[in-house]
């Protein structure tokens, strides 16, 4: 039996306790088969990391992931299913490329000098590097999952699955190639998907120009734009707002509401487009809203996600006029090689100029942003490749709808049936070097395009060897998306962990990525396997600082929300117990540094209350609890053991539930509130008396701790497994708590009469203590009592000495009678029908005591009587609402205080 230092040291256990576990293969589910702890042909669980980023540093977003998939695994392991948490990570083609772009710029080279063949061998040296680091990090955060089947997006197994996924997409018509509208960022010279769009909030302009429309006075412009007299002898304009000047050169067409008293008559008529002097129709269109700005809307389809539905309505060209790295082209006329503000600010003052700029005004509104680069969006027009995501949308919300696959919290569902009713087609190709390059490839000689799964070397069409691939690669969601199959080696569809373990069991994640991650998994999956990808998704909330904000790295105190700072300061289990139950399913948590302290904390309270169970049995077989008879069980070990069984039912029930935290905080308050505080304090009095039966509390002590070890392991892995090793073999089965039984309740532990007759006791010793404090009795002065106990005058007397020792009572002086009468000059403690009166004349100097209390009155008094002069005079009808309504309050807790001070004069008194 190892001895334990005297407080709990995370640092001293943590990594020493994981490396054990791996090295012994408690991570694996084979390790579980070939000790008998599961069953090959039982129920299994698995779940799938989400794959963090070979970028990433380790966030408090990935720390609340792993926590929760951490403390599942763990459960359904020890309630002896074959488990597997299966790790890995995400290639991240934006992300990483854009991280080995700026290194490579450090060098003062870029990657198209480098070449592609060259860069991407680049990237995968910078891989390596950092992989061991992001491994690492989840390694701190105590993770049980079986490393030795990790897996990357781009290794091997994984890209022949993208090939085949992609292909099977392809050969049934639900992936195809054309333009559409997509998110374009300049600075990565790519188009990047919605979830890689980040709103950010700007402050702008909307400026309000007009176009001149061409009638019988006016038939287009006679002077050169820029000269001041461009629209001159123009009798008619039609007047327009816009938050992007720069687009207007990409104009095809003018947009009004046929209804619109104002702009209804110059439907079909055409206006001309400044500075370029294309004519452009004026179309009627009911999308167009006439009380928003001025009714009229400027229409470029090409750079406008809106504009873009009403020019394929009216069949409006669709005019780029930016390059791809946000410049202006040669469409964009007069402007042509500008960078898209400086255009912005060039168009600004050449339409001032001539007369077409009506006005400007303040505007605040929300601007996409790359996630990667932070670089503003540009909507573009572009040739991509798509998913058709209609028909396996359908396909996703008939699993949710049928049952198949459950959201929690259930509310979800709503949002997540919203977004697939109204999905559009999703772009899967990027303008990338490092990803999965799309399996398309093109005939020189003969036009043909095709998809394949292995390289081709000639055409299946005319046997020409002048085929080039696709450059494009695609979209990192796609990979993503295959990863719940994918990782079990798929598309073998013999693999024996597809076999096994596939459906998956649960999907954790965050509810903002629902729509992104685990709707594009659920798509994917239902066509290519015909399955959900998981029975169970469990969405957590995000996690902000102690005020409510939300943490970024640009806080100052941004580096106490540092997982591994956090880890540092407070231990990895401190985290995980805070993060698992401070947080509901779907809602947002605000983290406190003081419930990590609170955690920290909790965790020594454990170890220091299994230090003194264990020095007190040092040196001592202790029986078995099976050995002991029931009626050697005092009170308070009836009491324990069916708080603890209760507790278990409670557990195992929440825990199939899904309500963690509430698992988390019942165990907390078992453990300190029940056990230690009221349970290990009762056990003393037989503990430090040799002539009393100290068999019963050892064995007790132990049994309850043993099983309570069991029920926090999830929670709090590292100081529970490194008590459990502590603790006598003959308490507990196996080597190792993390592949410990998950603990049974015991129906005929339960014992609703101890449980009552305790809260009796409990009350009592918590009455006589507020007593003792409110009269400020020294801690070490044993007072009297008198106690009228009614129908529980034997079970009470049983409990004398626990009684006497919690409440410091003085033995000799304490009287347990079934009924008494009230005694005078007495402090009362009324629990029920039990009453304790508690002599005051042994707990204070009666007459110094009414001296002080009569002074403390005479104060409260002449406070009260203040404020009620201040209430009933000018200050209620001058002073604002809330200060008035401040000071009733403050009146109303004087009142009160004055009240119990002259009850306790009374008392005095009588």
């Amino acid at each position: 039996m190892a001895e334990l230092s005297k407080t709990w040291n995370p640092k001293e256990h943590e990594q020493e306790l994981y490396h054990w576990w791996e090295s012994q293969g408690y991570f694996k589910p084979e390790t579980q088969i070939e000790k008998g702890l599961a069953d090959k042909n039982g129920e299994s669980f698995c779940i799938t990391m989400p794959p963090p980023n070979v970028t990433g540093i380790l966030h408090l977003g990935h720390a609340m992931t792993a926590a929760l998939e951490d403390l599942m695994t763990r459960y359904y392991r020890m309630r002896g299913l074959e488990s597997l948490f299966l790790p890995g990570s995400d290639h991240a083609g934006i992300a990483t490329q854009n991280v080995v772009e700026r290194k490579l710029a450090e060098e003062g080279i870029s990657r198209h000098e480098l070449g592609r063949e060259a860069f991407i061998e680049r990237v995968w040296q910078w891989k390596e590097k950092t992989h061991a680091r992001i491994t690492d990090q989840h390694r701190q955060l105590g993770i049980s999952c079986d490393w030795d089947r990790e897996r990357f997006t781009l290794d091997e197994g994984l890209s022949h699955a993208v090939r085949v996924a992609f292909h099977t997409l392809y050969e049934r018509d639900l992936i195809y190639r054309g333009p559409y509208m997509v998110n374009w960022c300049p600075r990565c010279e790519s188009a990047i998907s919605d979830l890689e769009v980040e709103p950010e909030e700007h402050d702008s302009h909307l400026w309000f120009i007009r176009y001149p429309v061409i009638n019988d006075s006016w038939s287009g412009p006679q002077h050169p734009w820029g000269s001041g007299r461009w629209a001159e002898g123009a009798t008619e304009f039609i007047q327009m707002a816009t938050t992007r000047p720069e687009t207007i050169v990409g104009d095809s067409g003018v947009a009004i509401n046929p209804e619109d008293a104002r702009w209804g008559h110059l439907a079909g008529h055409r206006a001309v487009l400044p500075a370029i002097g294309r004519e452009i129709p004026i179309v009627a269109d009911e999308a167009v809203l006439p009380e928003f700005g001025t009714g009229a809307v400027k229409v470029t389809p090409a750079h406008d996600p809106t504009d873009y539905e009403i020019g394929m309505r009216h069949n409006l060209p669709q005019i780029d006029v930016m390059t791809n790295t946000g410049t202006m082209n040669a469409d964009a006329g007069p402007y042509e090689g500008l960078e898209r503000y400086d255009c912005r600010k060039a168009i600004v003052a050449d339409f001032e100029k001539e007369g077409l700029l009506v006005q400007i005004e303040n505007y605040h509104h929300t601007v996409g942003h790359c996630q990667r680069c932070h670089t503003v969006i540009e909507p573009r027009i572009s040739t991509q490749w798509f998913v058709r995501a209609k028909p396996l949308a359908e396909k996703a919300m008939q699993a949710v709808h049928s049952g198949e696959m459950r959201i929690i919290p259930d509310r979800f569902e709503k949002t997540f049936f919203h977004w697939m009713e109204n999905i559009r087609d999703w772009c899967i190709s990027r303008q990338l070097w490092w990803g999965h390059r799309i399996p398309v490839w093109y005939c020189q000689d003969c036009d043909a395009v095709w998809s394949a799964v292995e390289d081709p070397s000639t055409c299946p069409k005319c046997g020409s060897a002048y085929i080039y691939q696709d450059e494009d690669v695609l979209d990192t969601w796609f990979s993503s998306g295959l990863w719940p199959f994918s990782t079990l080696g798929w598309p073998d569809k013999d693999a024996p962990d597809l076999q096994r373990f596939f459906p998956t069991s649960m999907r954790e994640t965050g509810y903002d990525i629902l729509f992104f991650w685990v709707a594009r998994e659920t798509m994917l999956s239902m066509e290519l396997m015909g399955h959900a990808p998981y029975s169970t998704v469990y969405l957590h909330g995000l996690i902000r600082n102690e005020y409510g904000k939300k943490i970024s790295k640009s806080m100052s105190d941004a580096w106490r929300y540092d997982p591994l700072y956090i880890i540092e300061e407070y231990g990895t289990d401190a985290l995980r117990y805070t993060l698992a139950t401070s947080s509901t399913p779907g809602n947002d948590m605000n983290l406190d540094p003081r419930r990590l302290e609170g955690a920290r904390n909790f965790a020594n309270k454990i170890w220091q209350a299994a230090r003194f169970i264990l020095m007190n049995i040092e040196g001592v077989e202790v029986l078995p609890l099976s050995a002991i008879a029931d009626a050697r069980l005092s009170l308070e070990d009836r009491w324990i053991l069916s708080r603890l069984h209760r507790l278990t039912g409670d557990v195992f029930d929440l825990m199939e539930s899904h309500q963690y935290g509430e698992v988390g905080r019942r165990v907390r308050d078992f453990l300190w509130d029940e056990f230690c505080d009221w349970y290990i304090e009762a056990s003393k009095v037989r503990l430090y008396n040799e002539a009393a039966d100290r068999d019963v509390p050892r064995a007790v002590l132990l049994n309850v701790l043993e099983q309570s070890l069991r029920l926090l392991h999830p929670f709090m892995p590292f100081v529970t497994e490194a008590l459990w090793q502590a603790l006598p073999q003959s308490v507990k089965s196996g080597a190792a708590l993390i592949i410990a039984s998950w603990p049974r309740q015991a129906s005929e532990r339960l014992d609703d009469e101890a449980e009552t007759q305790m809260n009796v006791l409990m009350e009592l010793v918590s009455g006589i203590r507020n007593v003792r404090a409110e009269y400020d009795v020294q801690v070490g002065k044993r007072v009297a009592a008198t106690v009228a106990a009614g129908e529980y005058q034997a079970f009470l007397s049983e409990s004398r000495e626990v009684l006497i020792t919690l409440a410091r009572l003085d033995a000799e002086a304490l009287e347990i009678k079934f009924e008494t009468e009230p005694v005078a000059q007495s402090a009362s403690v009324v629990v029920g029908d039990v009453v304790a009166y508690l002599p005051l004349a042994g707990l204070v100097d009666l007459d110094a005591e009414r001296e002080r209390l009569q002074k403390t009155l005479d104060n409260l008094e002449k406070r009260i009587q203040g404020v009620e002069g201040r209430l009933n005079g000018p200050f209620a009808q001058k002073a604002p609402a809330h200060v008035v309504e401040k000071e009733r309050e403050r009146l109303g807790d004087m009142q009160v205080e004055a009240a119990q001070v002259r009850e306790q004069i009374a008392r005095l008194s009588n």
